[in-house]
Order: structure tokens, then C-alpha cells, then sequence
């Protein structure tokens, strides 16, 4: 429905639209050889990167392993002196366990001194009440003796007067 010249203008625009629009897809596309020069120079700056991250992580490794050196160096010197430590807490135990030994020996034996100064003078004081019983048990066989001997003679005393 439309006129020779209307479609010949339709017809026109839209092969001025179609160009434009090649057009800038042309412009939008590479060649090839684009394509690959914009490949190598991707490729040779990942190459780059990839030279910078192994630099970066071989330092960083490096940090980390003297970081690494430094700790297992201030750990070994802890542990020693947590070893010295431990040392001197145990020789200062034994030290005090050995005095409290030797005052409860020495106690112990001025307990058996005490003790035997005590039995000493219970056997002492056990002897003198032997000797006294002794002496005391002479004395009333002295008073005995006598008062039979004094029964005696006034018994035969006044046997003799009565016969």
C-alpha cells in the first residue's frame, strides 16, 4: 500500500539503518590479528601478575618463615625457663622437705631424750623407794625384834618371880 517513492525512502532509511548498524558492529569487531596482538598482551600481563604474586608470595613466605624462626626461637627460650623454674621449685621443695625432715628427727629425738631423761628419773625415784621400803622394812624388823625381846624379858621376868 505504499507508493514507489514512499518505499523506495522506507527502503533507504532502513539501508542507511542497516549500515549503521554493520557499522558498528564492524566497530565493535577485531581481526584477527587484533584478536591475538590484545591475546599477547593479556597473556604477557597475566605473565606479570603472575611474576609479581610469586615474588610477593615468596617474600611473604620468607616473612613468614623469619616470623616462623623468631617464635620457635622466644618459644625455646620460655621453655627453658620454665625448665630452670621448675628446676629451682623442685631443689627449693626437696631443700625445705629435707629441713622438715631433719626438725622432725631432731624432735623426735629430743622427744627420746625427754623420754629417757623421764624413765631415768623414774627409775631413780623407783630405786630410792626400794631402798626407803628396804631401810623402813629393817627398821620394823628392828622395833619388832625388840619389842619381842622386850615381851620376852618381861615374860620371863615374871616367870622368874612367880617361880
Amino acid at each position: 500500500g505504499f507508493t514507489t517513492q514512499q518505499s523506495e525512502v522506507i527502503v533507504s532509511a532502513l539501508v542507511k539503518i542497516m549500515n549503521t548498524n554493520v557499522d558498528m558492529i564492524y566497530k565493535d569487531m577485531v581481526t584477527k590479528v587484533q584478536q591475538e596482538i590484545a591475546l599477547q598482551q593479556v597473556m604477557s600481563h597475566i605473565a606479570g601478575v603472575k611474576k609479581d604474586m610469586i615474588i610477593l608470595e615468596k617474600s611473604e613466605f620468607s616473612a613468614l618463615r623469619s616470623e616462623n624462626e623468631k617464635i620457635k626461637l622466644e618459644l625455646q627460650q620460655i621453655k627453658k625457663q620454665v625448665m630452670d623454674e621448675i628446676t629451682k621449685v623442685r631443689a627449693d621443695n626437696k631443700l625445705n622437705l629435707n629441713l622438715e625432715k631433719s626438725r622432725v628427727k631432731e624432735l623426735h629425738a629430743q622427744q627420746d631424750r625427754a623420754l629417757t631423761q623421764t624413765d631415768r628419773k623414774i627409775d631413780t625415784e623407783v630405786a630410792d623407794l626400794k631402798t626407803m621400803l628396804e631401810s623402813h622394812k629393817l627398821d620394823n624388823i628392828k622395833y619388832l625384834a625388840g619389842s619381842v625381846f622386850t615381851c620376852l624379858t618381861v615374860a620371863l621376868g615374871f616367870y622368874r618371880l612367880w617361880i
